[in-house]
């Protein structure tokens, strides 16, 4: 991957985020997101998503390429890198279009099902990773997602690289005897 096009994806990201800002802070300010929606818990401002998210996407788009070089020296970036981004851009979108409409039960289990989909897909990737937060940032802020995307990857990588293969293995066992 170019540094030309990492460097417009992370401005592109930048942009976004800024763009949000701005927009909540001539519209009553911009918000505050408690953890877990309750009150007793700690807030995030979405100003430090300003920051974070930035930081967080010249990382990913450095950690993509640097696992892209080792398998594909190509300059461009491989179709399936930006369907799986632009697949989880959409489905953090969904969750975070369900959420403002107050269909609280639907994004629930949409992220419950992104355990199931780690049986399957490689959900702790870095472009699967940076999709579904910048989806979730318009609703959810810029902190609050990296904190709840940062352990559903664990969750998925456990789920990918150890309880799939045990369950193929097992499988193998069943119609080996």
């Amino acid at each position: 991957m170019l540094l030309r096009t990492r460097l417009l994806i992370v401005g592109g990201v930048t942009l976004y985020v800024w763009a949000l800002l701005v927009w909540d802070y001539f519209h009553g300010g911009v918000p505050v997101h408690h953890f877990l929606a309750r009150e007793d818990m700690p807030a995030f401002s979405n100003w430090w998503g300003g920051l974070l998210l930035p930081l967080l996407t010249a990382f990913v788009t450095y950690r993509v390429r640097q696992r892209l070089a080792t398998t594909n020296p190509e300059t461009e970036i491989p179709t399936s890198v930006t369907l799986t981004f632009l697949s989880a851009l959409a489905y953090g979108g969904a969750i975070a279009f369900c959420f403002s409409l107050g269909v609280e039960d639907v994004p629930f289990y949409m992220l419950v099902a992104l355990i199931a989909f780690s049986l399957f897909f490689p959900i702790y990737r870095g472009e699967f990773f940076l999709g579904l937060i910048v989806g979730l940032t318009y609703t959810f802020g810029g902190v609050l997602p990296v904190i709840i995307v940062c352990l559903l990857c664990v969750i998925g990588l456990f789920s990918y690289k150890l309880v799939r293969p045990a369950a193929m293995w097992c499988v193998a066992q069943i119609r080996g005897k």
